[in-house]
């Protein structure tokens, strides 16, 4: 039975593709993987394919266009609903996020009435390892202002780590969701909530990653900023 899939978005992943996989399937715990490439130069999605055959529930879905994580996200959805994947998690390729936490993250997401679990930096103080004061201090308050704004009792609403059921997914506009980084994943969490559907916390420690070059600029910072301002007043005139 299909059960468990994670999806990896890729874009210029050389240096970590090949070690999270294999930090994936080393848990021996029915995890699937799904890398969702988007048309990587420096050759990601070919190092993917050559571990296919090491890894027969290792899939590789190959994207012309680059238009952000959210997308490649929402690509990797309907790609896992269409299998029958009964749990779907996000996951980065840079190991910020540590593939030992999948477990405990399903175990979460498994309980009754619970339809989204989140590996949560802020529950027991901030659990950030490697990262500058600065940007600590710009992901604890963005935090606190997503939840000013929405109203969600979600301690870290930008968490990328996260695992979904198949049938919360299956509820959601999938093609109306437009925000990006930190924006989409503010936006997946938003939605769930309204449904309503429970949203657990799980404490990881994130690290900052060693190896790549990180994708975060200040455009994607700006568009969380402001979309969840609109986000929120489509919610109260029912457009969302």
């Amino acid at each position: 039975m299909n059960n468990k899939l994670v999806i990896i978005p890729t874009f210029n992943e050389k240096e970590n593709i090949e070690a999270i996989i294999r930090a994936v399937f080393s848990l021996h715990d029915d995890f699937h993987v799904l890398v969702v490439d988007d048309s990587s130069p420096d050759g990601t999605a070919h190092i993917v394919e050559r571990l296919q055959s090491e890894f027969p529930f290792l899939y590789l879905e190959s994207r012309v266009e680059k238009d952000g994580l959210g997308r490649a996200y929402i690509h990797g959805f309907k790609w896992a609903i269409k299998q029958n994947y009964h749990f779907i998690f996000e996951m980065d390729a840079d190991f910020s996020h540590n593939p030992a936490d999948l477990p405990r993250l399903y175990e979460a997401c498994a309980h009754k009435n619970v339809g989204m679990s989140v590996g949560s930096r802020y529950i027991k103080g901030i659990n950030v390892v490697n990262w500058p004061l600065s940007r600590i201090l710009m992901s604890y308050g963005a935090s606190k202002y997503v939840k000013v704004i929405t109203g969600m009792p979600v301690k870290d609403p930008t968490a990328g780590f996260v695992c979904y059921r198949k049938e919360i997914l299956e509820q959601l506009p999938l093609d109306s969701i437009k925000l990006k980084g930190y924006g989409f994943q503010i936006e997946m969490k938003y939605r769930i909530y309204s449904l309503p559907s429970e949203i657990k916390e799980v404490s990881i420690i994130f690290k900052d990653r060693e190896l790549g070059k990180s994708k975060i600029n200040g455009s994607i910072i700006w568009e969380a900023v402001f979309g969840v301002i609109e986000m929120k007043l489509k919610s109260i005139f029912g457009r969302l």
